[in-house]
């Protein structure tokens, strides 16, 4: 018995191709946006700011909370939660009230930077007072809250296993950060990611699933 082939696949050559994209138009009002939108989340208060009179383009949100944002994100990655929470309550105190996970995940890297910084003593009251109360309503906190008291069983990042000592990397603070920064947009009515990185994602997918159709010339193929 004879199994079934697929149908040979579609050659479009350079020339056809080429005549199809140009025949795609995009606005440049369109394009201003996807710029906007990209000043504006990853926190190019100055350049929008600019941008936004250059292009006459109105911005999406209060240019005083891009400034907000970023001055959240560096008290992130310099380890100090505290000053973060308290940015985070004075642009808007809903967003830790209606967040418990994000409230944890801040919490919990207070309690990472308690053990960075070798106050054991200051790390065991806090995790009992402020974080064993909320693993007990979540298993997941609680994984999360048994994982990070296990770096005080070992004496040094050097012996530490890499799913735990990860906790101390610089990654772990980015993570909390570009966890609050994305529920900083949300509550602005402003988009998580980038849109720009969406489309290339989408370009993504369509490449894929039109290559087993075609034979076309790949966006960044220079062969």
């Amino acid at each position: 018995m004879s199994t079934p082939t697929s149908p040979p696949k579609v050659r479009i050559r350079d020339e056809e191709w080429d005549r199809r994209m140009h025949e795609v138009q995009v606005s440049k009002t369109d394009l201003n946006r996807l710029i906007m939108d990209y000043l504006v989340i990853e926190g190019y208060k100055s350049a929008a700011e600019e941008f936004s009179q250059e292009a006459n383009l109105t911005p999406p949100v209060d240019f005083e909370s891009i400034e907000s944002r970023m001055n959240i994100r560096e008290a992130l990655q310099r380890g100090d939660v505290e000053d973060a929470i308290t940015r985070v309550n004075d642009l808007n105190p809903e967003i830790l009230d209606t967040n418990p996970a994000l409230y944890f995940h801040l919490q919990q890297q207070k309690l990472i930077e308690f053990i960075r910084h070798g106050r054991i003593a200051d790390a065991l009251q806090f995790a009992q007072e402020e974080l064993a109360p909320r693993g007990e309503e979540s298993p997941e906190f609680l994984t999360e809250l048994e994982r990070t008291m296990a770096l005080l069983a070992f004496e040094s990042t050097s012996t530490t296993p890499t799913p735990i000592s990860d906790l101390l990397s610089p990654a772990q603070r980015l993570k909390t950060a570009g966890e609050v920064n994305a529920a900083i947009l949300e509550s602005l009515s402003q988009g998580k990611e980038v849109k720009l990185v969406s489309l290339l994602k989408l370009l993504s997918w369509g490449e894929t699933t039109l290559e087993t159709r075609a034979e076309f010339p790949k966006v960044g193929n220079t062969e």
